[in-house]
This record gives C-alpha cells, sequence and structure tokens, in this order.
C-alpha cells in the first residue's frame, strides 16, 4: 500500500514539473514574441500607437495655440 502510495506522488510530482516546464517555455517564447513586435513597431516611425499619434497631434495643436498667444494672434 505505501509503495503504490509513493509511486502516485512520485508520478502526480513529475506531472506537474512537466506542465509546468511547458507553461515556462510557453511563457518565455511568447515574451520573445511580444519583444519582437515591440522592436519591429521602433523600426517605423509612422506606424505608431494611434493613441501616441493622437498625443502628438494635440501637444502640436497647443504649441501652435501658445505661438499664436505669443505672437499676439486672437484665436
Amino acid at each position: 500500500m505505501a509503495f503504490e502510495t509513493l509511486t502516485i506522488a512520485i508520478a502526480a510530482l513529475a506531472a506537474v514539473a512537466i506542465v509546468t516546464m511547458a507553461a515556462l517555455r510557453g511563457w518565455q517564447g511568447y515574451l520573445a514574441l511580444r519583444m519582437q513586435e515591440i522592436g519591429r513597431a521602433d523600426d517605423r516611425p509612422g506606424d505608431g500607437v494611434p493613441a501616441a499619434r493622437i498625443e502628438l497631434a494635440d501637444l502640436k495643436e497647443r504649441v501652435r495655440q501658445l505661438e499664436a498667444i505669443a505672437a499676439g494672434v486672437e484665436l
């Protein structure tokens, strides 16, 4: 009886170790894929995140408004 329990416990521990290693390998692959995507996005300046482009356009508009105020032009 003790031998069967020990065998089942060892088999369960081995199964958990195998599943954990597979999950870890998958996670590392996912992170590598995301790093490649991020690196590829940095190479193309025009293909940024839409929110970043909107923010950049907003900043440009604010600079135009400040320049108009400095020049004394009424908006």
